[in-house]
C-alpha cells in the first residue's frame, strides 16, 4: 500500500523516503567526520629563530641584537662578512654563495648602499636561471623588505652594503 503511494507521488517524494540525499539534504558535522578525517603531525616545532634587521649605521647593521661591522650576508641560519667593498664589486663569483645554499633561496635582497645601482645584467639573469629571484634596492629598503619577506616565512637571504648616512632604525 505504501509503495502505491510513493508511485503516485512522484520521483522527489521517493528520494526523500528511501533516505537518498536530496539538493536540501545537509551533511551534519557527524556526517562529515565518517568521511573525513585529518591528522596532523608537527615535525618540527616553529622556531623564533628568525634574523631581523634592526638598525644600520655607514659602519655596519644590527642583526637581532648582534652589530655586524661591513657589508654582510644574511642567510637563513647564519650571517657572515661579505667580501665587497661597493656595488660595482657585486659579481657571479660574489653571489655563489647564494647559490649554494640548501634549501634553496627563494629570493635575494641586495642593498646597494645610498641609492639603487644597477647590476650587470648577466648576474641578474645566471641568478634566475638558477632559481633566485634578485631584488635590488638601496639599503634602507633592502633592510624594511628582508624583514618583511622573512616575518611572511620565505625562504630570503640579503646581502647588504652600509650606507653612508646616520644611523636608522629599521
Amino acid at each position: 500500500m505504501a509503495a502505491v503511494a510513493l508511485r503516485r507521488l512522484g520521483p522527489a517524494a521517493r528520494r526523500a523516503v528511501g533516505g537518498a540525499p536530496s539538493r536540501a539534504h545537509r551533511l551534519t558535522p557527524a556526517d562529515d567526520e565518517l568521511y573525513q578525517r585529518t591528522r596532523l603531525t608537527v615535525l618540527q616545532p616553529e622556531s623564533s629563530d628568525i634574523f631581523f634587521i634592526e638598525g644600520y649605521t655607514n659602519r655596519g647593521f644590527t642583526v637581532s641584537g648582534d652589530v655586524v661591522v661591513g657589508p654582510c650576508a644574511i642567510l637563513p641560519r647564519a650571517i657572515l662578512q661579505w667580501n665587497v667593498g661597493s656595488y660595482r664589486d657585486i659579481s657571479l663569483e660574489s653571489l655563489s654563495l647564494f647559490r649554494l645554499l640548501e634549501p634553496h633561496i627563494e629570493i635575494l635582497v641586495l642593498g646597494t648602499g645610498d641609492r639603487v645601482e644597477r647590476l650587470h645584467p648577466a648576474v641578474l639573469k645566471r641568478m634566475r636561471e638558477c632559481g633566485i629571484a634578485v631584488e635590488v634596492q638601496d639599503t634602507p629598503n633592502a633592510c624594511a623588505t628582508f624583514n618583511f619577506l622573512t616575518s611572511e616565512k620565505r625562504v630570503a637571504a640579503a646581502g647588504l652594503i652600509p650606507p653612508r648616512g646616520t644611523y636608522m632604525g629599521v
